[in-house]
């Protein structure tokens, strides 16, 4: 094992990115603490704790680095994922207060809602299938507690798969009634076409990261489970957004998701209360923000 990864390691890899979720600073990298995935895991599995501790409720999880462009702007190849929390959820055409979430991104993907758990060693299409109750448009608004998104995998695992906050259109679609592979994307920033893509680069298929996610869970302790809701991975590259952007995602089949930026903080809510960073809860009654 190596040096860096030692419970006193993994703690401080925790520490370093809880205090930049708390202060809405971000923070130096983490791979200087841990080395590898498996470490980088143990830390956001410490994080995931801490939240659920502070009363923050699991909804689902993100997958992340399923498309080969995001890859690319990454410098990886291959998924990870990350926790999803109630309050990561904003609904459809929203508006984001300023600073909720750190150095924010958004990408459009396709999202599921399980109607069963998904507990086997090994899924198969169709277990995914008569698990899945609906199919929703997605627009995830990523975010890094790490300085400038200087990120490797290892950073961005621990600091939850770099999530934020996420939003769901709200016209339920049967799987039956729709060929995700197919599905074409266009994201817009205030009418402007930012970025498009389709179901194939969601690692061929977006059910293809489906099945990688309930294998992995289940490996790792932590399976699918009823109601819960899985972000299958982006279409296309990330963009990045800032205060007064709105930003309006269409998958073919799925319909429309949207969601604004405020152009100034919210003077009416609580600052420590809307320093999610990255959309998650922190600690000590204010559990907020966390990573995708």
């Amino acid at each position: 094992m190596s040096d860096r990864n030692t419970p006193a390691t993994v703690a401080a890899a925790a520490e370093r990115l809880l205090r930049a979720h708390d202060t809405g600073i971000p923070c130096e990298p983490v791979r200087d603490l841990i080395d590898g995935v498996d470490a980088a895991y143990e830390v956001q599995e410490r994080l995931t704790g801490h939240w659920l501790e502070q009363g923050r409720r699991l909804v689902g999880r993100k997958i992340g680095l399923t498309s080969a462009a995001v890859q690319a702007q990454i410098g990886v190849d291959t998924p990870d994922f990350g926790m999803l929390f109630a309050d990561m959820a904003v609904p459809d055409g929203a508006e984001i207060p300023s600073g909720t979430v750190q150095q924010p991104k958004a990408e459009a993907e396709v999202a599921l809602v399980l109607e069963d758990d998904l507990t086997h060693e090994r899924h198969t299409v169709a277990d995914l299938l008569r698990a899945t109750a609906f199919a929703l448009p997605a627009i995830e608004v990523c975010g890094s507690r790490v300085r400038d998104w200087d990120i490797t995998l290892a950073d961005t695992v621990a600091d939850n798969a770099s999530c934020g906050l996420y939003a769901l259109g709200t016209r339920p679609v049967l799987l039956r009634d729709v060929d995700l592979r197919a599905v074409g994307m266009v994201l817009e920033r205030r009418g402007e076409q930012v970025s498009t893509g389709v179901g194939a680069a969601c690692l061929g298929h977006p059910l293809n990261a489906a099945l990688w996610l309930a294998d992995t869970l289940v490996r790792v302790g932590r399976p699918l489970r009823a109601g819960d809701t899985v972000l299958t991975g982006a279409l296309g590259p990330m963009v990045p957004v800032t205060t007064g952007d709105v930003l309006e995602a269409r998958i073919d089949g799925l319909g429309e998701v949207r969601v604004a930026f405020a152009s100034e903080p919210d003077r009416d809510t609580d600052r420590d209360t809307n320093r999610d960073t990255a959309g998650d809860t922190a600690r000590a009654g204010a559990a907020r923000g966390a990573t995708a």
